[in-house]
Formats: C-alpha cells, structure tokens, sequence
C-alpha cells in the first residue's frame, strides 16, 4: 500500500489517534478473503501462493507469471513480474519478492536474494540441521526489523555489495567447539548475532542469569541496529550536541562501564532516568536501548491498528504524560507525539492484564518515566528528519539534520 507523501511523512506510530489506520500495516488477506500473516508463502485456507511485495509492504496473494519461475500479483493488471527470493529454498524460508525483468538477471544486486537477505554477510553451517533451525528463527525476525526500516524510510544498504563503506549487514554465528564464545553486537556496520540464542531455553537461560525482564530476537535485532544508526544519524552530525545533553558522554570508558554495570549492578534510581537497567550502564546502550524501545512501540501499535484495536476505547484511568515530558515540547509534531506515547501506556496497560490472565509474564516488562519519554521523542525526531532527508534527496544513504 502506498500511502501519499503527506501522511507518511511521519513515522509509523504517529499517527495513532489522529488516523485510525496504520501506517504501516500487519493485517493481510488472502484472495478467498481469509487472514493472512508476515510470515506467510501460502494461504492455510486455500493453498493460494503469497510473497512479502516490498514497495506496498504487504503480504500478497501470487499467480503464476509468463516466464518460468516468475510470479505476478494475483489480479494486478501492470506488467510487473517477481521471482521469490533465493532463501525461500533454504532453511530462512524467506517468503519476500524480488522485482522480476525478463532478460536481465532475475536477483537483487546479483545474488538472488531480496532486501533483507541481502544484508548477510555470513550465515551458519547449514550441514547441521539445528543450524538451519536457528539461522531461521533469527531470519524471520529480521525480516521484521527490516520491514519496519523500510517503513520508517530509514537509509538502508547492504555492506556486502551496495555500500561497504556505511552500509549494514550481519552475521550470524555460533560458538565453535572449544570457543571462542561469540559475542552479540555491533562494530562497524556488522552485526553480529549468536544463533544459539534462537534456542529458547539457552535464551531464557540468559535472561534470568542476567536479571532481564524481556529478551528476544526481535529485541536483539533492533537494539544491535540502534548502535549502526548512532554511527549514521548521530557521530559526526549536529545531533550529537543535543544527544550528549540527554543520554550523556559516549567518550567516556565503555570497557569500563560494562564491568560496573555487571559487578555492581545499575544505580538505585534507574528507573527514573532509563528505560531498562541495561541502558544505564553506557551512553551508547541508552541510545540503543531507547531506539529499541521505540520500533516496540511503532511496530506494536501499527499491529494493533491493522487488527482493529483501539487506544481510544481503551477504559484505564492513569495520568497521561502532557507536554512538559517532552524534550521538545513546541515542536509542530509534539501533541500527536504525546498521544502515540499515552495510546502506548493505555495498550500495554491491558496488554499485560491479558498476559497475566494466562499465567505469562508481562508483555510489556517496562515503566516509562518522564526522562525516557524526552528521549523517545529525541529519537523519534532523529527519524522524522532521516526520514525527510531522504526523500528529499532520493535514495542513496544520508545523515539525519535536526529541525
């Protein structure tokens, strides 16, 4: 669905009370008129093909093209042909298209891959067949993390072979036998990702040995890419000045500050000035982990739009944040913001009583205090602005300007 200049504009989210759709949404049917899901190459209902369409960023329903192996969209009329992705064969599963052109290499940049496929660097030894299990349960959320980047109009690029100078891509690993033990992070435009963490009892491990209340592949995915986007958006741009003023000075000791963080624990007021314990330890963390926090929130409530949901009907008496929380309360966008914060808080209010109706844990572990409001909004404007920067300029990679 391609949405008018005008409305997109601002970022998935935003958008909550003032337009009862969503941006970017997560509800798809089928031809015979059945739901379908993300995650979906064929119809439960009627076997009917589909594929992930980038540009209207929605599931289709497919039919058979002209040429071998390609496919078209079932019922459209234009010319445009697709072949799926290289991955859908492979243990990924990848069920998204690749622009098809009869007499010109049916791949993306080469290789046969699709946007989000594109951005692998290294992948697991497929000889094992736990490895593909895994690798496919990290795919699967990145293809989620890299929707919603396209859907924020995030610049994106594949270190592989579009842009190895600024551009992103990942590597999923696991621990050889007799180590070294492989590290989940980022540097330099590489993320890295520990594949055994798609266990789930290895991960829930994790969790509890690290005193998390939430830890995902999904989380993992958007906190990692939360430092690339520092390096994008905020190193080196007029951003920096006023990200020092809210999340503190990255210069100091990173080492340094992780051994604090796991020997003595996070300050006792955290809460009042962090989204989670973990951002407290470093500047950059609170960066990432804010990031994080914020493609939560758009991506959840987009979801809840597309079903449907409503924060306005929503019944629960609590004290709405007002503009004071905001670190830049007399931008043009401020009160829609607030509202998308406060529609937030209303959700996940209900949320989690529907989680404990089950004997779950919350689905939202996390209290945001007025501190970690300021800076959502920081990160939210960060966005806006790449946002506009690159439609502004075209396509190519750029560095967010603020306002």
């Amino acid at each position: 669905m391609n949405l008018p200049t005008d409305v997109r504009a601002d970022p998935p989210g935003s958008l909550w009370k003032r337009r009862k759709t969503p941006t970017a949404t997560r509800a798809y049917r089928c031809q015979c008129g059945r739901p379908v899901f993300f995650r979906n190459s064929r119809c439960l209902a009627c076997g009917t093909p589909l594929g992930y369409e980038v540009q209207r960023e929605r599931v289709l329903p497919l039919q058979p093209g002209p040429q071998q192996g390609s496919w078209q969209l079932r019922g459209d009329n234009s010319a445009a042909l697709y072949h799926r992705c290289r991955n859908f064969e492979t243990a990924a599963g990848c069920n998204w298209l690749v622009p098809y052109t009869p007499g010109v290499p049916d791949d993306h940049d080469g290789n046969g891959l699709c946007v989000a496929c594109n951005l692998d660097r290294t992948i697991p030894d497929l000889s094992f067949e736990d490895n593909g299990q895994l690798w496919a349960k990290f795919e699967a959320a990145k293809r989620r993390l890299v929707a919603q980047l396209l859907a924020l109009g995030l610049p994106l690029a594949s270190r592989v072979n579009q842009d190895p100078e600024r551009g992103l891509a990942f590597d999923f690993l696991r621990t050889p036998a007799g180590g070294p033990r492989v590290m989940t992070g980022h540097a330099d435009g590489i993320i890295t990702l520990d594949i055994e963490e798609a266990d789930d009892a290895r991960r829930e491990a994790l969790r509890a040995a690290l005193r998390e209340p939430y830890r995902t592949l999904l989380g993992h995915c958007r906190h990692e890419v939360g430092h690339y986007y520092w390096d994008r958006l905020i190193r080196d741009t007029p951003w920096l000045g006023d990200y020092r003023a809210l999340f503190g000075d990255e210069r100091q000791d990173y080492a340094g500050a992780l051994r604090r963080n796991y020997g003595q624990g996070p300050p006792a007021d955290w809460a009042q000035r962090f989204v989670s314990s973990y951002a407290s330890c470093h500047p950059w963390e609170d960066w990432a982990e804010t990031w994080a926090h914020y493609l939560h929130m758009t991506d959840t409530l987009d979801t809840a739009l597309s079903f449907g949901l409503d924060a306005d009907e929503v019944e629960i008496d609590d004290e709405p944040f007002g503009l004071d929380a905001l670190w830049r309360p007399d931008d043009a966008g401020a009160a829609p913001f607030l509202e998308f914060v406060n529609s937030w808080i209303q959700l996940t209010s209900v949320l989690n009583e529907l989680s404990r109706s089950m004997g779950q844990p919350d689905f939202y572990p996390f209290v945001l205090s007025r501190a970690v409001v300021g800076k959502l909004q920081f990160v939210h404007l960060v966005i806006r602005a790449a946002r506009a920067d690159k439609h502004q300029n075209g396509p190519q990679p750029t560095q967010g300007m603020p306002k």
